[in-house]
């Protein structure tokens, strides 16, 4: 009794750290920058009576921040339910190809219909669902070797990056849509961009969190799931769609971001287990905190430049899938 009281304590005491740490970098990303506000100017700006200043910082860096939060929530949330469903540890939807491959097919949305702006999520779902698929049929050889799926994942990601280069290319790099998508840029977003992503990441993110039970059921041998009278490929099939879901939506926004599918869900199972309940809304609070640092010193680090969030993010996770391959390479390469 005394070990799980003391387990729950050190679980609550790391989600209310993790919640108080997104919390203050969200104010101190919101005053970093040519305009400093105090917290009670910002309040009486938002809520009181106009603020010139305040109204600059809502609609410049508010729409910026939020989208931060809103996609490494969901991309967090979407490596979790890949490396479940693969029983897989460095399954990421950059390393599996599927970011990649949204990217791709909302960037050709972008430049042939580019006044159409609600149908680019949709074409990026629909390319992230094929690449998975790809990937899968490729990797199968009557099992599923994690080595194989993470060879045709890097595949695929080569194949549809340098697609939508091209893409780029000939639309002359001056569709500012398409070359965000590319780039992985979110300085022009606004607020259009935030409703959009809200929409798709509260539908994925609550889908995720009542797939829960499901996930942690992937963790068995497929002949026990059966024995419960469950279809496990069934299952499979549902998990993938949700993580496409969340993945697409948030591609065809921010563009393809590599590891933090694979960065968060390591953290969360050190910290809080790999109970899928409590995994998944650590990881999505986890997943926030991450891209929003990422963003604000790649904003701040080189001022008056910036580096986008999805440079700093692929420095720091290869760095790390370096260092977990090298650790734990001789289970992985089975």
């Amino acid at each position: 009794m005394a070990s799980n009281k003391k387990s729950f304590s050190k679980i609550a005491l790391a989600f209310i750290i993790l919640i108080f740490s997104l919390v203050f970098l969200f104010f101190l990303s919101v005053n970093l920058g040519s305009i400093k506000l105090t917290f009670s100017q910002l309040l009486n700006g938002l809520f009181i009576k106009y603020d010139p200043a305040v109204a600059s910082v809502y609609d410049l860096r508010f729409p910026r921040i939020l989208i931060s939060i809103l996609a490494g929530s969901s991309l967090a949330v979407a490596g979790v339910l890949f490396q479940a469903i693969l029983k897989n540890p460095l399954a990421d939807p950059g390393l599996l190809g599927i970011s990649s491959g949204a990217a791709f097919s909302a960037v050709v949305a972008t430049a042939i219909f580019p006044s159409l702006y609600l149908i680019a999520p949709l074409f990026s779902f629909l390319g992230g669902l094929l690449s998975f698929f790809i990937v899968y049929s490729l990797a199968w050889k009557g099992s599923l070797s994690p080595l194989r799926i993470i060879l045709m994942g890097v595949a695929m990601q080569s194949l549809f990056t340098g697609l939508s280069s091209v893409v780029n290319s000939m639309s002359g790099k001056n569709l500012s849509g398409v070359a965000s998508i590319v780039e992985g840029n979110i300085t022009m977003k606004t607020w259009n961009d935030v409703h959009v992503l809200a929409y798709i990441s509260f539908i994925g993110l609550i889908l995720a969190f009542i797939s829960s039970r499901w996930c942690n059921l992937c963790g068995l041998e497929d002949k026990t799931v059966r024995g419960l009278g469950v279809n496990i490929d069934t299952v499979r099939l549902v998990i993938s769609i949700i993580a496409v879901f969340l993945v697409g939506g948030c591609t065809a926004i921010v563009g393809p971001i590599s590891f933090i599918g694979l960065l968060i869900p390591h953290m969360g199972r050190i910290l809080v287990g790999s109970e899928h309940k409590l995994l998944i809304p650590f990881s999505a609070i986890s997943g926030a905190f991450l891209f929003l640092l990422a963003d604000t010193i790649g904003r701040t680090i080189i001022r008056p430049y910036e580096i986008n969030a999805s440079v700093i993010l692929s420095v720091v996770g290869g760095i790390t899938f370096i260092i977990l391959l090298r650790k734990n390479g001789g289970i992985y390469g089975k």
